[in-house]
């Protein structure tokens, strides 16, 4: 029976690391950190939770049933369980999240350099996505090219800018801003969906497990060891670069108090603290970060819609860079702008279905339960995301609890799996008087 050894181990761990260590990870908790003021470390366990804590959970849940998503949405049936998979593939693959990477790598990190402008973000999308197909043509070397080379060199980078950020901070804390002084739990929680990373791993599960089988690692109970391992790796690096993140821009007060994004708090920190070398600092680690997710989103979406269509991996690698490339030259903001609703209304269904497959002994009949509570949370998100889409609701739809901060979809699908339990218990009890 084949065993990892410790390096390869740590070498899954990075990977993985390095897999879900994007664009919106980098840009997201700096301007959370500067918008949170002195509610920073509270506005961040809310961040942590749905952009450490789900992903992290996402993966062992995905271990423990091979790494297929089909195997996870099962409770709900095939056809429910095929569209969702297809909805998630495609969020976190060609529509928005593969071609952020490409997008917020040229504003963030080569736009400064280079100047903004159409031409060069289609000429750099090109040789970026060429790259991406380069190396996703290869998934069964992603452990050797991501985990042992491009990992360590995303993390260098990370560890210069998070040890920066706690001994080189740019000033004081400053202000923080009415949204994050009335709920900055809440928002910092909401902020955690921009990462895209609960989706990420629905996705990445299949890329983890394949990675472990490439060495010949083929006992279950081993593959789900050696994932939960590597999870937790991910898990706790993930947590150091949020934390300097949250840090950094808590900090740039007196630098970056008008920043609208992120981006604009790293691109002004980094110049300051790192002078004329900052840019080519900074380009370097959002190309190197953007690329690796890239990548594993490519092919991890390849592999899933080759099992699905029957169509060749390698075709459909070239397809879904070329797509990523079109939608990646219409621009990081309209990119955010039509991916927040998105994500907004699809998140609460795969939290609920993720939660959900850690209790499947409680109840009798896992169909009963789960896809009840998925649709409610389902229906109770497009409010959430019909809300951010900017679109007038009805006044009753404003009050729903918990709708002031997004999360409108909660007690509904509290109240149903409370509702859900006791109808399986009541249909339990019956089919054993008919026994």
């Amino acid at each position: 029976m084949n065993v990892l050894k410790g390096q390869d181990i740590l070498a899954l761990g990075f990977m993985t690391f390095a897999l879900f260590v994007g664009a919106g990870n980098i840009i997201f908790p700096p301007i959370v950190g500067l918008q949170a003021g002195p509610h920073v470390w509270l506005a961040a366990a809310g961040f942590l939770i749905t952009a450490v804590g789900l992903p992290v959970i996402t993966v062992v849940a995905l271990a423990k049933v091979g790494g297929a998503m089909d195997a996870l949405s099962s409770p709900i049936g095939r056809a429910a369980g095929t569209l969702l998979a297809v909805v998630c593939y495609l969020a976190v693959g060609p529509l928005f999240a593969t071609p952020r990477t490409a997008t917020v790598s040229f504003e963030v990190g080569v736009a400064p350099l280079v100047g903004e402008g159409p031409l060069p973000l289609f000429l750099y999308s090109v040789v970026y996505f060429a790259l991406v197909l380069l190396v996703s043509f290869y998934p069964g070397r992603l452990l050797d090219t991501v985990g042992r080379f491009l990992a360590p060199l995303k993390i260098l980078a990370l560890a210069v800018l998070g040890a920066a950020a706690f001994m080189a901070p740019a000033g004081p804390v400053g202000e923080a801003t009415p949204a994050y002084t009335a709920a900055a739990f809440s928002q910092g929680f909401i902020n955690g969906y921009l990462t895209m990373d609960t989706l990420g791993a629905l996705v990445f599960g299949i890329v983890i497990v394949n990675a472990i089988r490439s060495r010949g690692v083929e006992a279950p109970q081993l593959v789900t060891r050696y994932a939960v391992i590597a999870g937790l790796i991910a898990g706790l690096g993930l947590v150091l670069v949020y934390v300097s993140l949250f840090r950094l821009g808590a900090g740039s007060h007196a630098i970056a108090a008008g920043a609208s994004n992120g981006a604009e708090v790293l691109r002004q920190y980094v110049q300051v603290t790192f002078g004329s070398l900052g840019s080519l600092f900074l380009a370097l680690l959002i190309a190197l970060a953007c690329l690796v997710t890239a990548v594993g989103l490519t092919c991890a979406c390849a592999e899933y819609f080759a099992r699905l269509l029957g169509a060749p991996y390698k075709a459909l690698v070239v397809a879904l860079a070329g797509f990523s490339l079109l939608v990646s030259n219409l621009g990081l903001t309209q990119l955010i702008h039509v991916s927040v609703p998105v994500l907004t209304a699809i998140y609460p269904p795969c939290i609920v279905l993720v939660a959900l497959s850690f209790c499947h002994g409680l109840w009798r009949s896992p169909r009963t339960v789960v896809g009840p509570v998925m649709l409610v949370a389902l229906a109770f998100g497009v409010v959430d995301g019909l809300k951010d889409a900017g679109l007038a609701m009805p006044m009753a739809l404003k009050h729903l609890p918990l709708a002031e901060q997004g999360m409108a979809w909660l007690v509904p699908a509290v109240v149903t799996l409370a509702f859900a339990l006791l109808c399986d218990r009541v249909l339990g009890a019956q089919a054993l008087r008919k026994a």
